[in-house]
C-alpha cells in the first residue's frame, strides 16, 4: 500500500487464473508430476505456434542455451561474440562450456547487439554470435544471418523476451538457429521456472539426452504401459529437463497467449499517447517489419532536461507505489566480467549511457486502463517536481 492507501502497481506479476489452477490441479492427480506427456504435449503445441522445426521443454532458458553451445561443439579456445545489454546467463553460458564471451556494443535506437560491432570482433577463433532479442524486440536477424555465413559462424538466439515476436513475416524460433526462450514468472508465457530450446531437429535430438543426464529414455518412457526399466547413458548430461506441472500451466498460457499479447499492445498504445508530448522521456521503438513482444517498455529519462537523474526518477514512481526495473546492468560493469576481461565503460559507450538512464515500467496483461494512467500520471508528477 502507498501513504495514500492505494495499492502498489508491480513491475511485472504472472498473469494467471482459474484455468491455469485447473490444469495443475488435473496434472497433480495424474500420479504423473515430473517429465511426461504433458511436457512432449506442450513442446509440439509450442512448435506448431511458432512454426519451428522442433522443441524441447526445459528448465530454464540459460538451460537452452548451455545445451545449444555444446551440441554446436563449443569449447576452450572458442569465442562467442555476445552483447554486453544483457541478463549475466547469457555469457555465463559461454563460461560453462569453457569458451570465451567476448562482449559487443548494441544500437542505440533497440539496444538489440550491434552487426558492426559483431563484425568488428570476429577473430580466427569466433564459432558463434549469441544473438539477443532485447526488451522483445527482434534483432537485425538477417544482417547477422549474412555476418554469420560469410565467416561461418553458429546464430544462438536468446529469446528470453522474444515471444511472441516476429521479423519480416515469421516468427522469433521459426528458423534452423538454435532459439532459448524464458517461461521465468516475469514472461509474457510463464510455467513458474522452465523454458524452451528450438530449431534444427538434429541438434534439438542431440540435446535432448544432454537435457536428462545424458539418458535417451526418461521415465515416463521407462515406466509407463510397455515401457522397460533399462536405460543407457550415452553422454554425461545435465538435469535440465521440464515437468508436466510446468507444461500443465505452458500448455493453459499458450491458449491465451494470443489474447495477452493483445493487451500488451493496448497498454504500449495507452503509454505512447500518455506520453505523447513529454520531454526528457525517450520511448521504446518499434522498427519497421517488426512486431516485438513487449515483454519490456523500457524509457531512457534525460537528466539534462528533467533536471533529476534515473535514480530520484525510480526513487519518485517508488513513492506513489509504481514498481520498476531496470534492463539490465550490462556484463561489462559487472565485476566478474570486467575484472576477467579488462573491460571499460569506453568499449560500450552506447550500452553504457542507456544503462545510466534506463527505467522498465510495469507491462503486463493485468493492468486496467485505469492502471495505465495512474503510471503515466505518476511520471508526470515525478517530471513535474525534478522541473
Amino acid at each position: 500500500m502507498t501513504d495514500d492507501g492505494r495499492t502498489r502497481l508491480e513491475f511485472s506479476p504472472p498473469f494467471l487464473g482459474e484455468e491455469e489452477i485447473a490444469e495443475v490441479t488435473e496434472a497433480l492427480r495424474s500420479g504423473w508430476i515430473s517429465l511426461g506427456p504433458r511436457t512432449r504435449q506442450f513442446e509440439a503445441a509450442f512448435a506448431e505456434y511458432l512454426g519451428a522445426p522442433a522443441a524441447l521443454g526445459l528448465s530454464s532458458c540459460t538451460a537452452g542455451l548451455h545445451l545449444a553451445l555444446i551440441v554446436l561443439k563449443i569449447g576452450p579456445g572458442d569465442e562467442v561474440i555476445v552483447p554486453t545489454m544483457t541478463f549475466c546467463s547469457t555469457a555465463n553460458a559461454v563460461e560453462h562450456v569453457g569458451a570465451k564471451p567476448v562482449l559487443v556494443d548494441v544500437e542505440a535506437d533497440t539496444l538489440n547487439i550491434d552487426p558492426e560491432a559483431v563484425e568488428n570482433a570476429i577473430t580466427e577463433r569466433t564459432k558463434a554470435i549469441m544473438v539477443v532479442h532485447y526488451g522483445g524486440h527482434p534483432a537485425d536477424l538477417n544482417t547477422l544471418q549474412a555476418i554469420a555465413d560469410r565467416h561461418g559462424l553458429a546464430v544462438v538466439e536468446d529469446a528470453a523476451h522474444a515471444l511472441p515476436a516476429r521479423y519480416e513475416g515469421r516468427t522469433v524460433g521459426a528458423t534452423p538457429n538454435l532459439t532459448s526462450f524464458s517461461f521465468y514468472a516475469t514472461k509474457n508465457l510463464t510455467t513458474g521456472e522452465g523454458g524452451m530450446l528450438t530449431g534444427d531437429p538434429a541438434l534439438v535430438d542431440r540435446a535432448r539426452p544432454l537435457s536428462l543426464h545424458g539418458i535417451q529414455t526418461g521415465a515416463w518412457d521407462r515406466h509407463s504401459k510397455g515401457g522397460t526399466w533399462y536405460y543407457e547413458v550415452v553422454a554425461p548430461g545435465y538435469k535440465y529437463n521440464m515437468t508436466d506441472l510446468e507444461a500443465a500451466l505452458g500448455m493453459c498460457q499458450l491458449k491465451k497467449l494470443d489474447g495477452m499479447q493483445a493487451r500488451r499492445r493496448e497498454i504500449v498504445d495507452l503509454y505512447r499517447e500518455g506520453f505523447g508530448g513529454v520531454e526528457g522521456l525517450e520511448l521504446p521503438v518499434a522498427r519497421h517489419g517488426v512486431e516485438p513482444a513487449w515483454h519490456l517498455f523500457p524509457i531512457r529519462v534525460r537528466p539534462d532536461v528533467l533536471g533529476i537523474d534515473r535514480d530520484q526518477f525510480v526513487h519518485g514512481l517508488t513513492e506513489q507505489g509504481i514498481g520498476t526495473s531496470v534492463h539490465f546492468i550490462p556484463l561489462h560493469v559487472q565485476p566478474y566480467y570486467q575484472e576477467k576481461y579488462g573491460l571499460t565503460t569506453e568499449d560500450f559507450s552506447v550500452a553504457h549511457d542507456a544503462f545510466e538512464r534506463l527505467v522498465t515500467i510495469p507491462l503486463h496483461p493485468g493492468l486496467s486502463d485505469e492502471d495505465c494512467e495512474r503510471i503515466v500520471d505518476a511520471i508526470r508528477k515525478v517530471i513535474c517536481a525534478g522541473n
